[in-house]
């Protein structure tokens, strides 16, 4: 699989009127984002994170269906729970196809604002999926001491590697293809990954070290290129992490080892992206930072705006989820249908 753009109307990015204190493009048209690159990382950058890895694998996540399932639109849904790394109970939703069927499983992870519910139209067909609200956050995973909001969230335990909660957030993706496993076992035969925001940054730093999924898409992804994240003003997540390292320095050694991009140059299962030209939450050359540094197959759509509501969001919200849907589906270990 090559490397090519699949780009939208991007249309003059001088038509989004803002009212933000700052440029949300940062100056970066499409040939300059296409340029940015990915720091090298600590030299123990691998080992930290297959240390963790192998840690993660050891839990038992002791997966439970709770509730009755419910059927919605072909997909039979219910709620679950599993625990996770330092044995936080981590909740979330499995679905399933209706008939059975399944041929493939899938992770998905949701962007700093939370789930409050599945979004099971977004998976490919025949595909088992665990919707995991990730530690500290969603409906179902708020834990005691652990601010909800992603202002605090991702500041919390960001003193140390070991303490960053950003960390944990990563192995329960880790345990939730575990669990995923254990519920469903046909899922084992090939796992893929979806990720939003938050949920795209925390797959590029989990999937270059677990062997277990063919395949990923993720969305205008978080915690690219920290050195140059923190230098850009954001409305997300970003923005607390750059007037924290402006009280302590010391931050920015800690991210070194959080950094999406630098994980992506470990990545090499085919991953396809969508990122955006005009972003206030996700800066975006942090975005295209994890794109462009992927070790293997990739695939980008290139969005007009993130995080932003804008004329034609819809059509194009409905162009990417139908291109990784058809991304994941040829990671499919049954392979390709032919239609009737």
């Amino acid at each position: 699989m090559s490397t090519h753009p699949l780009t939208t109307d991007t249309g003059e990015l001088s038509s989004l009127p803002h009212d933000f204190p700052f440029d949300p493009t940062h100056g970066y048209d499409l040939p300059r984002l296409m340029e940015v690159g990915a720091p090298q990382g600590p030299d123990d950058f691998a080992d930290f994170w297959r240390e963790r890895y192998a840690s993660a694998l050891r839990t038992d996540t002791a997966p439970r269906i709770e509730g009755p399932w419910t059927t919605v639109d072909g997909v039979r849904v219910a709620d679950i729970s599993y625990t996770s790394a330092d044995g936080v109970r981590i909740g979330g939703w499995l679905t399933v196809p209706a008939d059975g069927e399944v041929t493939q499983g899938c992770v998905s992870a949701h962007g700093y604002g939370g789930r409050a519910a599945p979004d099971p139209w977004q998976a490919p067909p025949r595909t088992a999926t665990i919707w995991p609200c990730l530690r500290g956050l969603g409906t179902r995973s708020l834990l005691p001491g652990v601010p909800d909001k992603s202002a605090g969230h991702v500041l919390h335990g960001i003193g140390a590697r070991e303490s960053y909660l950003i960390g944990g957030c990563v192995a329960d993706v880790w345990c939730a293809a575990t669990a995923l496993r254990l519920l469903v076992p046909e899922a084992a035969a090939g796992l893929t990954y979806l990720g939003t925001s938050f949920g795209g940054g925390i797959g590029a730093l989990a999937l270059p070290w677990d062997d277990r999924f063919r395949a990923a898409g993720l969305t205008v992804p978080t915690f690219g290129n920290h050195p140059l994240r923190v230098t850009l003003p954001c409305t997300g997540s970003g923005e607390s992490v750059r007037t924290r390292l402006a009280e302590d320095p010391s931050v920015l050694d800690v991210l070194a080892y959080f950094d999406a991009a630098t994980a992506a140059r470990h990545l090499s299962i085919p991953v396809h992206v969508g990122a955006a030209l005009f972003d206030p939450s996700v800066p975006p050359p942090g975005q295209f930072a994890v794109h462009n540094a992927l070790a293997g197959p990739r695939e980008l759509l290139v969005l007009r705006a993130g995080h932003f509501d804008h004329p034609g969001e819809r059509a194009e919200t409905a162009a990417l989820e139908e291109a990784q849907r058809r991304f994941l589906t040829a990671a499919d270990p049954a392979g390709p249908r032919p239609t009737a």
